[in-house]
C-alpha cells in the first residue's frame, strides 16, 4: 500500500470522525433548548407540509376539471338551443303564442356541407315531463336522438342494447334508460323489456346507459348550468318523438301554457382531427350569426375549454408555489433569528473553541449544521404532515388529490437549502468575533 493511499485514507477518515462529533454537537446543543428548536422547526414544517398539500390538492382539481372537459371529447363541437332573453316579457297574450326559436335542420345541413373537416353529426330534441312505470313516476326527459349517440357521447350500454337504424326509420316505440332513470323506475323488476309512458305513448325499454354525470358536472361548473345534472333521461328515435310529440311543445303553469317550437336543442358535431377543431369552431359560428338573428344558441368547444383549464391550472400552481414559498421565507427567517440568538448565547464559548485552535471554518463549519439539521428535521416533520392532509382531504372532503413524486423531495431539499441559506450569515458572524472580546463576555 501506497503512502499517498495511506494519508488520504487517513484525511477521510479524520473528516468523517469531524463530520460526526460536529452531527453530535449540534444535536445536543439543538437538544438543550428543545421547545424552542421545536417552535423554529414548525415554520419550516408548515412550509413544507403547505408545498405538498397545496400541490395534491390543486393537481387533483386540476385532474377533475380536465377529466369531466375531455370527457365531453376533445374534437367534438357543442351546439344548444338557448331561448332568447328578449323573448321573455312578460303578459298572457305573450304566453299564448307559439315561440320559435333555437338550432335548425338547416344549421345541420350547412353546416354538414361547408364546413371542412365536420366527420358525424348528432342531433337530438328533448321533452320534459313525467315518466311512469305503473304506479311510480320520475320528472324527466325524453330524449330524441340517433344510433350512434352513445359512441359518440362516450356512454357505455350497461344492459340490453341501443336502438338501430332500422327502428329510426320505422319510428318504433322503444327507448333506452339512463341508469339513474332505470333505478327509480324499477328499482326491483329487470327493465329490458318493460314499458315506461310519457303523456298518452308507451315506449318499449330496450337497454340501459350510464348516466351522464360527467357532462352535466362539468357544464355546471363551466357555464353554471346544471339542467340535466340529474341524468333522468330516456333516450328514443328522434323521428319517434317527432311522431308521438309534434313539433310544437307545450308546457302547461298553473293555469296558462307556453308553446314552444324547437327544431333541435342540442346539436354534437364531431371534427376529424384535433388541429382543425378551431378553425371549424369560427367557421360553424360565423353560419350560425347568419341564419339567427337573435343569439339562441350557445356553442362549447371542449378544447378550447381544455386548454383554458391548462392555463388556469398553470396560474393556479404559480399562486400555490408563491404562498407556499412565503411560508418557507418565513420559517426561514425564523432560523436566522433563533441562530442568531444562539450565537450571543455561545460568545464565550465560541471564544473558548478559537482559543484552543479552532479555526474560523470550524466555527462555521458548526454553526451550519446546526441551522441543517433543525430544517433538515422540520422538513421531515413537514413531508409527514405534508402526505397526510391530502389523505384527509380525501377521506372526509371526498376531493380527489394527487401527490407528485417529485413534490415531497423537491420540498424537503427546498428546506434544507433555506437552512444553509438562512444559517450563513449567522455562522459568518459567530466565525468573526474577536477571540479576546469573546472570552471577556458575561
Amino acid at each position: 500500500m501506497s503512502f499517498a493511499t495511506v494519508i488520504s485514507g487517513s484525511i477521510r477518515e479524520l473528516s468523517f470522525f469531524r463530520l460526526r462529533r460536529s452531527v453530535v454537537l449540534g444535536i445536543k446543543s439543538l437538544w438543550m433548548h428543545k421547545l424552542r428548536s421545536f417552535l423554529t422547526a414548525l415554520g419550516i414544517v408548515f412550509g413544507v407540509a403547505s408545498v405538498i398539500s397545496m400541490l395534491a390538492i390543486g393537481e387533483g382539481a386540476s385532474f377533475e376539471a380536465q377529466q369531466q372537459i375531455k370527457d365531453l371529447g376533445s374534437q367534438n363541437i357543442i351546439l344548444e338551443s338557448v331561448k332568447p332573453s328578449n323573448t321573455t316579457t312578460a303578459g298572457e297574450q305573450e304566453r299564448s303564442l307559439i315561440l320559435e326559436y333555437g338550432l335548425t335542420y338547416k344549421d345541420i345541413s350547412q353546416i354538414q356541407a361547408t364546413v371542412p373537416g365536420v366527420e358525424v353529426t348528432i342531433p337530438s330534441r328533448q321533452v320534459k315531463d313525467f315518466l311512469w312505470n305503473k304506479s311510480s313516476s320520475v320528472d324527466g326527459i325524453a330524449l330524441g336522438t340517433v344510433p350512434w349517440f352513445p359512441m359518440m357521447k362516450n356512454r357505455d350500454i350497461l344492459r340490453g342494447r341501443f336502438f338501430t337504424d332500422m327502428e329510426m326509420d320505422d319510428r318504433s316505440p322503444v327507448c333506452v334508460l339512463t341508469a339513474s332513470l332505470s333505478r327509480n323506475l324499477f328499482p326491483l323488476d329487470e327493465p329490458i323489456g318493460k314499458t315506461v309512458r310519457m303523456q298518452t305513448s308507451y315506449f318499449r325499454v330496450v337497454g340501459v346507459v350510464e348516466d351522464d354525470r360527467a357532462i352535466a358536472a362539468a357544464e355546471s361548473e363551466i357555464e353554471g348550468s346544471g339542467e340535466n345534472s340529474d341524468g333522468m333521461e330516456m333516450m328514443i328515435p328522434i323521428t319517434t318523438l317527432e311522431d308521438h310529440f309534434g313539433e310544437v311543445l307545450f308546457k302547461y303553469r298553473s293555469g296558462s301554457f307556453e308553446a314552444e317550437k324547437v327544431e333541435l336543442h342540442e346539436v354534437t358535431a364531431r371534427i376529424e382531427k384535433p388541429e382543425q377543431v378551431m378553425p371549424a369552431a369560427q367557421a360553424i359560428q360565423h353560419i350560425l350569426e347568419r341564419n339567427h338573428k337573435d343569439i339562441d344558441y350557445k356553442m362549447t368547444v371542449p378544447l378550447d375549454l381544455l386548454q383554458r383549464a391548462e392555463r388556469t391550472k398553470q396560474i393556479f400552481n404559480i399562486v400555490l408555489g408563491s404562498i407556499a414559498a412565503i411560508s418557507l421565507l418565513v420559517g426561514g427567517i425564523g432560523i436566522m433569528n433563533i441562530m442568531l440568538a444562539t450565537v450571543t448565547e455561545r460568545t464565550r464559548e465560541i471564544g473558548i473553541r478559537r482559543a484552543l485552535g479552532a479555526k474560523k471554518k470550524d466555527i462555521i463549519f458548526q454553526f451550519l449544521i446546526e441551522t441543517v439539521i433543525l430544517s433538515g428535521a422540520g422538513g421531515l416533520l413537514g413531508v409527514g404532515v405534508g402526505l397526510a392532509i391530502p389523505m384527509l382531504v380525501t377521506h372526509f372532503a371526498e376531493m380527489v388529490t394527487i401527490i407528485q413524486f417529485w413534490a415531497p423531495t423537491l420540498a424537503f431539499t427546498i428546506s434544507v437549502a433555506i437552512g444553509v441559506l438562512f444559517g450563513i450569515y449567522p455562522a459568518f458572524r459567530a466565525a468573526d468575533m474577536n477571540p479576546v472580546e469573546a472570552l471577556r463576555h458575561e
